[in-house]
Formats: C-alpha cells, structure tokens, sequence
C-alpha cells in the first residue's frame, strides 16, 4: 500500500512575481486557503499518511505556517471564535502528518526528490506538484486504484494543444488500456513541436518506483541545468519498467502562473457559490 507522499515545494515562484516577494507561492490563498491546502486534502481523502515537502530555507515560512501555532492559541484564548478553532484543529491534523526536507540549490524536481530518499519506506510513492490543482474528482486516489490493479507506476494525463508541448513533459502511447488508460512507451521533458512524440502531457501526478533514486543519483543534468525527473522515468522506462499514463476525468488548474492562478481562485470560487446555493446559505 502506497501511504506516503512527496511534494516538491523548494522553487522560487518567480511566474508569480511580485505576489511571491513576500509569501512563498504556496501560501497563496485560493478562494480563503492556502494553495498547499487542497494538494493536503487530495492526499488524505486518497488515503496517504505520511507527506514530506521537500523545501528551501528561502521558504521557510511554509514550515513555520504548519509548526509556529503559538498566534492561534493567542487568539483562541481571546476568541471564542467557532472558525477559528478549526482552521486551528486542521493545521494541528496536518502538522503530525508533515515532514520537512530540504532543497537549498534550485537543481530540478529529480534532485528535489532524491533529497527524500531516505524516508521513503515501501516499493512505491506518491509525487504531487503543487502548481497543479485538479479539482472535483481525486486523481491521486484515481491512480492508486489503477497501481494496484497493473502493478506499476502512474502517471496523469491529458491532451495538449499542440503548440504548447515545450512546457511539459510529453510521452507516446505504446498500447491503449481500458478506461482512459494507456501505456507509455517513451517520455521525453518539454520537447520541441517536431521532436514531441504526440500532444499527450504528464501532469503534476505520479506514482513512482523506489528505484527511481538509483536512477537520479547517476543522472546528469539536463535541459536548464536541472535534474528533470522525467528523464529518470524514461530511463526506467528503457529498462523495461512499465508506466501507465492516465488520462484524469478532473478539471485541471494552473496555479503557478499569475492569470492561471487568477483564473483557479474564480474557478474554485465559482464552485463553493453552487455549494453555498444548494445548502440554502
């Protein structure tokens, strides 16, 4: 069983600028919470226990949002404030299930989670990137589903325009699967139009193998400087290790851009009317 999950959290957020000046990119609120908050809760409702951010000293302020709690109980003493004593009682839920890491150079999200090795316990684990929220169906817990029934790592998916193929990583189909399912035959980080095996791109989702750290240790870096997990995944893939790509049934978010971010806080906002609406509040 998979029950523990990494979330790389060390980049600077320099897409968001000037937001990010003065709050790490995370803390950012979406519709009243922490962007970081919603990554939380997909992992606990997919039944994961254990989350390490993998974090810099530049954000250290993410650390201390989750462990630094002496303002609630000042408040708490003051207030008897019903909202405030949750949001209390959910940081204090959180607090026991995080770990901290740290990434002090910017080298890429492969070096990001080499740096986590040593906590990871069993043959599998779970890889969120926070920039990418996909809200109203879990995929995390979709694709723990599809990983105990093939036995093999998973990756989401969804179709691209295109055009914009050099932002992602994007993989060809080798053989298509029940169910929006497929499997990958090759994975290549943010490839040129002509060199883009299709328009099929991995999103910020992925269960991988333990042996994914033998893989990153000899890794040479790659395009930008940076160790890019995706070449890993390919290199495993090339020695025979099967990766599933599934295509999420969600809507996708991107929060680490400033209009993609404007647009998930009306998206998310959009949604919580409805709820408000229908509960006749």
């Amino acid at each position: 069983m998979i029950k523990q999950a990494i979330i790389p959290l060390a980049g600077l957020g320099t897409r968001l600028l000037p937001l990010t000046s003065v709050s790490p990119k995370e803390l950012l609120p979406i519709n009243g919470k922490p962007g970081i908050e919603y990554i939380i809760e997909e992992c606990i409702d997919a039944g994961i226990k254990e989350i390490i951010f993998i974090i810099s000293n530049k954000k250290i302020m993410i650390k201390n949002y989750f462990f630094k709690d002496n303002f609630y109980k000042k408040i708490i003493k003051k207030k008897k404030d019903k909202r405030i004593l949750n949001e209390y009682k959910k940081i204090l839920k959180y607090k026991k299930m995080i770990k901290f890491v740290f990434q002090n150079k910017p080298l890429g999200t492969g070096d990001a989670v080499l740096k986590a090795k040593h906590l990871i316990k069993n043959k599998y684990f779970l890889m969120l990137l926070p920039d990418d929220l996909i809200i109203k169906k879990n995929c995390s817990k979709k694709m723990l589903f599809i990983h105990k029934k093939y036995n093999s790592s998973v990756m989401a998916s969804m179709s691209v325009n295109r055009k914009t193929v050099s932002r992602w990583g994007v993989y060809n189909i080798k053989k298509k699967l029940p169910g929006n399912n497929f499997v990958i035959g090759d994975v290549i980080e943010k490839p040129s139009i002509k060199k883009a095996p299709s328009n099929k791109a991995v999103i910020g989702r992925y269960i991988l193998p333990r042996t994914i750290f033998n893989k990153l240790k000899k890794q040479k870096k790659g395009k930008g400087g940076e160790i890019h997990i995706t070449d890993a995944i390919q290199s495993l893939i090339r020695d025979k290790n099967k990766f599933i790509g599934h295509n999420f049934a969600g809507k996708y978010l991107d929060c680490g851009t400033m209009n993609g971010y404007i647009k998930s806080s009306l998206e998310i906002s959009k949604i919580w009317e409805y709820v408000l609406l229908a509960l006749g509040t």
